[in-house]
């Protein structure tokens, strides 16, 4: 049976992410059926921009999406 695994972070730790996703793959030993993501500018924080580009705007909230198979 597929299921799914949602993870979130900001668009400033998207090193942090892919560590993240990349631990649980290795450790829950799914079988992969797909990964999709997303990123959208809605986190709100107060001061200076924290974007990759370190510009003016609020970092963006990244989504990664993962259809899996858990192992028998």
């Amino acid at each position: 049976m597929q299921q799914v695994k949602i993870f979130k972070s900001l668009e400033s730790d998207v090193t942090q992410l892919e560590n993240e996703v990349n631990t649980w793959i290795r450790e829950s030993g799914a079988k992969i059926v797909a990964i999709t993501g997303n990123i959208a500018p809605q986190t709100v924080t107060s001061g200076k921009g924290e974007a990759l580009g370190k510009g003016a705007f609020p970092p963006s909230d990244v989504i990664i999406i993962v259809v899996y198979v858990k192992p028998s």
